[in-house]
């Protein structure tokens, strides 16, 4: 239920005063998300993944203060915090689900997310807005949206005041997968102090925490960002240096900020939770005191694919299905078929996950080692570990259809309008063949038009470029061949989106 009106006068009067006082989404999305491969890859995580209804989980997050009427008016759109890897596809997901922002804030290399939000915390900061930041991570499911609604408007009134706020689940279930809040006493209508944090525990553990009213730790927050940036400053100021000293070197390139790649690069690495919030009950000094609102709201992080299975709508038998999928005395499993067929016969709580490169079989209750296969396909060098064989770029997407020795076969998909960069490959000619919509070829010294079933051959060291002029897209199948074929093998002269 909302908090009483007379409970929160000094938190309304604080908005009224400051009309740059919104509530600001932050959307993490820097996980990698390895127990849920062969579809999540590191290059393509599962946040870029419609794993859960028709958005990608990306979109769903940014989606998710649609309709909000609580006591802050939302800011026009989300600070986003991505890998720069998949930058392209990031912007274009939000801007098809009407989310397009122009901060969407590039991390050279992965640093967890407590400097994650120390960036969005400058972002705002440096906008001139000491915004109520609400951190959410980019790859969780929250079915009932309302009801997420109203444990954020009860949290407002504690944020506004200084305090860091998370949001606790009500749990359904002993679970050994995720961490724990001991929460206290009340401290407000609806929210309470936070007594402390606890590590994972086992299964006797779990369901001694479930009985004694433990809250699950859903990595949700809010707070002001002046707030966090005290925190962190106070709790590691090694952190807060490296990240404000990228922040100053930031540049802005088109709907990204590029922050300073050497600063960020020598930041340590670290949780909010673990750099903050569960120092802070023990630190009361500094006048930021950690309080959680329980939230039953439909959560999960989807961290594994038994946990995908217990969202998922499931027929008589227990078996959740997606794609082409055919069961015959099959129970209690989850079978995703991206390319092919997929039968299972006289199989019982297993999980088949099938693309076009990898097919993962395992039981379903062993779903949370899959990053074990990972880490072995890491140290393989295998490219399993990190793309998916239909890789997607700014200007559309290729697919890698056919490899030999010595020739590799692409279908290309370039977006209406969009063009790949001037370039040139010291190692493979290229035939490019024409199937569908019209494209413009530079090559050399030479631009020309091809229609469908038209073909053309770009020589080894030739410069070349390919555009799609039309209004469809324009789709065609490149054969490659040479003695050295790597995605590496490309000079690039001019690139529209920025690229090296």
């Amino acid at each position: 239920m909302l908090m009483p009106l007379a409970g929160v006068l000094p938190a309304l009067a604080q908005l009224s005063a400051n009309p740059h006082m919104k509530l600001q989404p932050v959307i993490l999305s820097g996980g990698s998300g390895t127990r849920l491969w062969p579809l999540s890859r590191e290059r393509y995580p599962k946040q870029l993944l419609a794993l859960s209804g028709d958005d990608t989980m990306l979109q769903a997050t940014a989606r998710r203060l649609e309709g909000f009427e609580g006591r802050a008016p939302v800011a026009a759109a989300p600070i986003v915090v991505c890998n720069e890897e998949y930058r392209f596809i990031t912007a274009e997901q939000l801007q098809l689900c009407g989310h397009a922002t122009d901060r969407v804030v590039l991390e050279p290399a992965g640093r967890n997310t407590a400097p994650a939000l120390t960036l969005a915390a400058l972002v705002a900061e440096g906008a001139g807005e000491d915004a109520l930041l609400l951190v959410m991570p980019a790859d969780h499911v929250i079915r009932d949206r309302v009801a997420f609604h109203q444990a954020i408007d009860i949290g407002l009134a504690a944020a506004l005041e200084g305090a860091m706020v998370t949001f606790g689940i009500v749990p359904d279930r002993p679970e050994t997968g995720y961490g724990y809040i001991r929460p206290g006493a009340a401290a407000g209508e609806g929210v309470l102090a936070v007594e402390a944090f606890v590590e994972k525990p086992d299964m006797d553990t779990a369901a001694r925490y479930i009985a004694e009213g433990y809250l699950w730790n859903s990595g949700l927050f809010l707070l002001r960002a002046s707030v966090w940036l005290k925190a962190i400053a106070h709790f590691a100021p090694e952190m807060a240096a490296a990240c404000r000293s990228a922040y100053e070197a930031a540049k802005q390139d088109s709907d990204f900020v590029r922050v300073g790649r050497e600063a960020f690069e020598v930041c340590p690495s670290d949780s909010i939770d673990y750099a903050v919030m569960e120092k802070l009950a023990a630190a009361p000094e500094l006048g930021i005191p950690p309080r959680v609102v329980p939230l039953e709201a439909g959560w999960s992080d989807v961290g594994a694919w038994d946990a995908l299975w217990t969202l998922a709508e499931r027929d008589g038998d227990g078996n959740a299905v997606r794609g082409d999928v055919l069961l015959e005395d099959t129970r209690d499993s989850l079978v995703h078929a991206s390319d092919r067929m997929v039968t299972c016969l006289g199989v019982d709580g297993l999980v088949v996950v099938e693309t076009p490169d990898a097919v993962l079989v395992a039981r379903r209750d062993r779903t949370q080692d899959v990053k074990k296969l990972v880490a072995r396909l890491k140290a393989g060098s295998r490219t399993q570990a990190d793309t998916h064989r239909k890789v997607h770029r700014p200007w559309g997407f290729y697919d890698s259809i056919d490899a030999g020795d010595r020739f590799q076969v692409k279908r290309i998909v370039v977006k209406p309008g969009a063009q790949l960069s001037l370039q040139m490959h010291h190692h493979r000619a290229e035939h490019w063949i024409v199937v569908r919509g019209t494209a413009r070829v530079t090559r050399g010294e030479e631009s020309f038009l091809l229609a469908e079933n038209q073909s053309t051959y770009i020589p080894l060291g030739t410069t070349h470029r390919l555009e799609n002029p039309g209004k469809v897209p324009l789709e065609m199948i490149e054969v490659q061949s040479g003695s050295y074929l790597g995605e590496d093998d490309i000079v690039r002269f001019e690139d529209t989106y920025g690229r090296g």
